[in-house]
């Protein structure tokens, strides 16, 4: 029993032996589950939808900033929602971010203008940054730590069914009654997991207090929006004039993250701050491969779009798989190990990957090491939520949870812009793909090689942060 359980001896015997589906957490579980797979669906399914939106609502010039919008907001509603889920507990920031969700779906959907359509992409971005941090926190009063692994890993597993049909379903719904509709239905389906969760929710101990929040971190979740987003205005405006932006992110950007995430993250400190860079490092690793496997299989082996989309389809099973790996207890002694070991494989998949350039090689090849790299992700990304719990004390579930999250984000966009660098100092870039067919060679093959050095290489330092995870004694 840790200070973070406060529950009773004969509570925590039937916990364990109930498990996260017995009595005691069954609707609990089911509606965390099915409110994570309704947004991952969304995210999936945007994709699909966005292009025919933009074009629907004369916005193509504003086609990134939709984007852009729902990140930035992200950013900032993750902060804020920490400390309000430490004020006054998960629930209320959690309905509020499910209602800003809704409220933007529904006005992305009823948009008339592009400039509303990203405004509306703003609230949804409002809205998920607050309910992921209060999930987590809501696993980390809820549960006994032996049963927070399942849950977290049922996180990965909610995402597997909805990035495998949401395309599918939302290119249908598009076509047969309108890009809307994509947005519109969502909403109502949300009602049914909050009136099942809610008994449980209402029952979870209050926050450590009812004072105010803390300004200081609020600024600095602004100041950490603010410059992501001059940054990635800059990324989407690529004039002379586009570095003063730029150096503005810069300046804004660097000293906020330093003071909101843990005291010596960057230096990957023992404990609490290398389990917050970690999640940094194999987001943005995977991202930043992820982004370019498509176009190198598309114009440099000639694989049709979908056919190039289906290679990375296997890896969001092996990820839930992963995830499952690490939730059976008996692999708990070695689940720091074993995450080293994940972000090892996926250094060594994603180096493997750009030998696809080479005729010889079979296109499949990129199929096999998705499977790997998901696996590798699936060791890694569950665990950090679960050593973020342990490590956090009672009170300060919400901070840590949301500095997780801010990480996750910045590693993305870290890498992933750097990976697009690259890609256009190799002879990569928008204007010499336009033009080829399949088969042609859109970019010089070190344009490819170069991205994918860069995520292997993250990925390598990730699975050395991977070996400072426990604290010291």
């Amino acid at each position: 029993m840790t200070a973070a359980d406060p529950i009773s001896a004969p509570q925590a015997a039937t916990d364990t032996a109930e498990g996260v589906l017995g009595r005691r957490h069954r609707a609990l579980t089911l509606g965390i589950v099915s409110v994570v797979s309704l947004i991952a669906f969304e995210a999936s399914a945007v994709n699909t939808a966005m292009p025919v939106a933009a074009r629907a609502l004369d916005g193509i010039g504003l086609y990134a900033f939709a984007f852009s919008a729902f990140f930035t907001a992200s950013l900032f509603a993750m902060a804020l929602s920490g400390e309000w889920c430490d004020r006054a507990g998960p629930l209320i920031p959690l309905f509020t971010g499910i209602a800003a969700f809704g409220t933007g779906l529904v006005g992305a959907g009823a948009a008339q203008e592009m400039w509303m359509f990203v405004a509306a992409r703003g609230a949804q971005g409002i809205g998920s940054g607050l309910v992921i941090v209060a999930l987590y926190v809501v696993v980390g009063r809820a549960y006994p730590e032996r049963l927070r692994p399942a849950v977290i890993a049922s996180f990965s597993a909610a995402w597997v069914v909805p990035v495998i049909v949401g395309p599918l379903v939302a290119g249908t719904v598009t076509e047969r009654l309108g890009w809307r509709w994509v947005f519109l239905a969502i909403p109502v389906l949300i009602l049914l997991p909050l009136a099942v969760m809610l008994p449980a929710l209402r029952a979870l101990p209050p926050g450590r207090n009812t004072d105010a929040m803390d300004r200081r971190r609020i600024l600095l979740a602004l100041g950490v929006a603010a410059g992501a987003g001059l940054l990635q205005y800059a990324g989407q405006d690529l004039r002379l004039l586009s570095a003063l932006p730029a150096a503005a992110g810069l300046a804004l950007l660097v000293p906020c993250v330093r003071r909101l995430l843990p005291a010596r993250t960057f230096l990957a400190g023992r404990g609490l701050p290398s389990v917050v860079l970690l999640r940094g490092l194999a987001q943005g690793s995977f991202l930043a491969a992820e982004t370019f496997v498509p176009l190198m299989l598309v114009t440099e082996r000639g694989l049709s779009a979908t056919l190039a989309g289906l290679s990375l389809t296997g890896g969001g099973l092996t990820w839930a798989l992963g995830s499952f790996t690490l939730s059976r207890p008996r692999l708990e002694p070695h689940r720091e190990r074993l995450m080293s070991l994940g972000m090892a494989v996926q250094a060594l998949a994603v180096a493997v990957v750009p030998l696809v350039l080479i005729d010889a090689v079979p296109a499949w090849l990129v199929a096999v090491c998705w499977l790997l790299v998901g696996y590798g992700m699936g060791l890694t990304i569950s665990s950090v939520g679960v050593l973020t719990l342990r490590l956090s004390r009672p009170g300060e579930e919400g901070t840590n949870a949301s500095s997780l999250q801010v990480s996750d984000a910045l590693g993305s966009v870290v890498l992933v812009g750097l990976a697009g660098v690259l890609f256009a100092l190799g002879g990569g870039g928008v204007a010499s793909v336009a033009g080829h067919g399949p088969g042609a060679s859109a970019a010089p093959g070190g344009a490819f090689v170069a991205v994918f050095v860069l995520s292997a290489g993250a990925a390598l330092v990730g699975a050395y942060v991977a070996t400072r995870l426990r604290p010291r004694g």
